[in-house]
C-alpha cells in the first residue's frame, strides 16, 4: 500500500483527500477515526469530516504502525499511548530524514 510523503499545506483535508494521501478507502479512514481516539476530524454542517493536520500526521503514524510494521490495532493503540512522550521527537525526525531523502534523490536524477 503506497504511502506518498506528501508535504501537509491546508488546514482542513476532507476524507477524500486523507483517503488518497494513504492510498486507502475512506471507509478505513472512518474506521480509524473510529478506533483511535487521537483523530478527532471537526464536522461541517452537513456533517462532512474535516481533518486538520494534526489529524493526518497521527493517520501518519497508524499507518505506518498497522500497515508498514504490521501491528494489530490494539498493538498500534498500545504502542501510540507508550510513546506519547517521544512522538513529536520521533516526528521531527522523521520530517529531516524525508527532506534528506528528497535531496538525495534529486542529486541523483541530476546525475
Amino acid at each position: 500500500m503506497p504511502y506518498r510523503d506528501k508535504e501537509i499545506t491546508k488546514i482542513y483535508y476532507p476524507i477524500g483527500e486523507v483517503a488518497e494521501i494513504f492510498g486507502v478507502n475512506t471507509s478505513l479512514i472512518r474506521f480509524w477515526e473510529k478506533e483511535f481516539d487521537i483523530i478527532k476530524p471537526k464536522k461541517n454542517k452537513k456533517g462532512n469530516r474535516l481533518f486538520t493536520r494534526e489529524d493526518v500526521e497521527n493517520f501518519r503514524r497508524i499507518f505506518d504502525l498497522v500497515k508498514k510494521q504490521g501491528y494489530t490495532l490494539e498493538g498500534a493503540r498500545h504502542k501510540l499511548r507508550e510513546t506519547v512522550a517521544d512522538l513529536p521527537e520521533n516526528d521531527q525526525i522523521y520530517r529531516k530524514l524525508v527532506q534528506i531523502r528528497g535531496k538525495l534523490t534529486d542529486l541523483l536524477d541530476e546525475l
